[in-house]
C-alpha cells in the first residue's frame, strides 16, 4: 500500500483522537519504532491492516465506523490540501465516481509498484450506479467510506449500500 494512506490515517487519528491514543494505537499494533514514511513510499499492507485493526481495538470502533470516518476525512480533508483540483474538475458525485479509474491512474502512472483498486460501472438506473470493487486488499469498507465523503464533499443526498464484498450500489437521490 502506498505511504499516503498511512500517511493519511496517522493525520486523522492525531487530529481527531490526540497524539496519546496514536501512540496507543501503535503500541497495541506491536509497532515499538514508527517508521519513516512518505507518501510513495511502499509500506506493507498488514502493517497498515494490523494499525486499523488496532485502531477498532482501542478506540472501540467497528471497520464500517472506521471505515466511514477515514472515507470522509481522506476526501473532505486530507485530499483537500494536494488533489482538490480533481474534485473541482467533476461538477457533481455521480461524474467524480465515474472518473476514479482515471484519476487512480493519473495519480500513479509515475509511482512504482501503486496498485489502487479499480472500479466496474454498471448504470442500473439513471439515479443508481453499481460499483464492482477491484482489489486484492478487501477494503471495500474504505471505499465505501470515501464514497460517502464525495457525497458529503458535493453536498449531495447519496445512498451508498455494500452489497457484497465486491459491490457497492450507489443512489442519487434527486432534490427538488
Amino acid at each position: 500500500m502506498k505511504g499516503v494512506i498511512a500517511l493519511a490515517t496517522k493525520e486523522l487519528i492525531l487530529d481527531k483522537f490526540g497524539e496519546e491514543k496514536w501512540a496507543e494505537i501503535l503500541q497495541h499494533a506491536g509497532i515499538t519504532d514508527e517508521p519513516l514514511i512518505f507518501v510513495t513510499s511502499n509500506v506493507d499492507d498488514n502493517l497498515i491492516l494490523s494499525i486499523i485493526k488496532s485502531i477498532g481495538e482501542v478506540l472501540n470502533l467497528s471497520l464500517e465506523q472506521i471505515a466511514e470516518v477515514w472515507g470522509d476525512y481522506w476526501v473532505n480533508v486530507y485530499t483537500q490540501k494536494s488533489y482538490s483540483i480533481y474534485y473541482e474538475r467533476a461538477k457533481s458525485a455521480k461524474e467524480f465516481l465515474l472518473a476514479l479509474d482515471d484519476l487512480h491512474q493519473a495519480m500513479t502512472r509515475n509511482i512504482k509498484d501503486a496498485n489502487p483498486p479499480k472500479f466496474e460501472y454498471y448504470h442500473y438506473d439513471e439515479n443508481t450506479l453499481i460499483m464492482t470493487y477491484i482489489s486484492a486488499r478487501g477494503l471495500i469498507d474504505f471505499a465505501i467510506g470515501a464514497i460517502k465523503g464525495v457525497g458529503k464533499y458535493y453536498n449531495e443526498d447519496i445512498e451508498v449500500k455494500k452489497v457484497d464484498n465486491n459491490t457497492i450500489k450507489v443512489v442519487f437521490k434527486q432534490t427538488y
